[in-house]
């Protein structure tokens, strides 16, 4: 039975009209205060910046070149005699004076049969310096760090490290690195809030294999890898994009020394041969938002190469169970900030 009769309909509907009424006011005075009390924001000025922050030392100018491009380059960033300290510390490493356990010293795939077969002319690459103290200093100089933090926030950590030494190409092509995606050796989101400082240590150009980027390309989706069919030999884990459109604009960033470059992950690029007669060496730190979170990479474009990395991994360290994130997990290091997650 209904436990209200005919003759309370008017009034129940009064009644709750009045209640609605007051909720329905109490509403539109929080709203009211609210739009009184909160800061104003440019909706239009924030759809705008999607890979950028406001901390500050970009100018609107810059944001908008990098939300268009998928690159900056800042001129005369990091002075030659700052350079010249991380290029002795590869110089010590090459020769064996230095030795950091967990580092990742490598040739290229042509030099065991070449004349650049001892000391620093046989190196073509050291990464995961985060964890050696020396070369780390790249990672949190200033003038890095404070760029940085446009794109990733206060909280920084420094996940991937390379010291690159180009060697002259010797007539196999192998010095070459095909148009890659970062991303797809990353096992860590948001993809947004990580980033790469890329810092020439002399003179790059087209002759000695300067950056290629395709501008504009990291505003679309992580794409399958694989390594390219080369007859003069891939060099490990150069993975590249395996279909792309030959006809994209391409820039060559020629670039002097202490230009620093920084890019976004998803940014198509890669470098060309060295045809000069001697070593071209630069120096990368890729950082992220140390609030950004580990993924899962099995069955998605990037399970080729974790796989690839994992086994390499567990053969160098005999833990037989590890996965790709405990891959990152070790070399990764904080610059500023508090580590939160990663």
């Amino acid at each position: 039975m209904s436990l209200l009769s005919k003759s309370s309909f008017p009034f129940a509907r009064q009644l709750f009209s009045t209640i609605l009424a007051q909720r329905l006011e109490i509403i539109n005075d929080h709203i009211r205060f609210y739009s009184q009390c909160k800061p104003t924001v440019d909706n239009t000025r924030q759809s705008e910046f999607r890979f950028t922050l406001p901390n500050g030392n970009l100018t609107n100018e810059q944001r908008q070149s990098y939300e268009k491009n998928g690159f900056l380059v800042i001129r005369d960033l990091v002075k030659p005699e700052t350079l010249e300290i991380f290029r002795k510390r590869f110089q010590d490493v090459c020769t064996g004076k230095v030795k950091v356990l967990g580092m990742t010293v490598m040739k290229d795939v042509a030099i065991a049969k070449s004349e650049f077969s001892h000391g620093e002319k046989a190196i073509t690459k050291i990464q995961d310096f985060t964890l050696d103290d020396e070369l780390f200093k790249y990672c949190c100089l200033p003038e890095i760090v404070e760029y940085v933090e446009n794109f990733t926030g206060p909280n920084i950590m420094a996940m991937h490290t390379m010291l690159i030494n180009k060697p002259p190409d010797p007539g196999t092509q192998s010095s070459r690195h095909p148009l890659h995606q970062d991303l797809y050796y990353f096992p860590f989101r948001p993809v947004n809030r990580i980033i790469c400082a890329w810092t020439a240590m002399e003179k790059v150009n087209r002759q000695n294999g300067c950056l290629v980027v395709l501008p504009g390309t990291h505003t679309g989706e992580l794409l399958p890898h694989g390594y390219p069919d080369w007859k003069g030999g891939v060099n490990k884990m150069y993975h590249g994009i395996q279909k792309f459109n030959p006809s994209d604009e391409r820039i060559h960033l020629e670039m002097e020394t202490g230009d620093t470059v920084f890019f976004h992950p998803l940014l198509v690029h890669g470098s060309g041969m060295n045809r000069s007669s001697g070593f071209r060496k630069a120096i990368s730190c890729h950082y992220t938002d140390s609030a950004s979170e580990y993924v899962e990479c099995d069955n998605t474009v990037q399970d080729f190469i974790s796989k690839e990395i994992t086994a390499i991994f567990r053969k160098r360290t005999g833990i037989e169970d590890a996965g790709f994130h405990d891959v990152w997990k070790l070399k990764s290091r904080l610059v500023k900030g508090e580590r939160i997650n990663l």
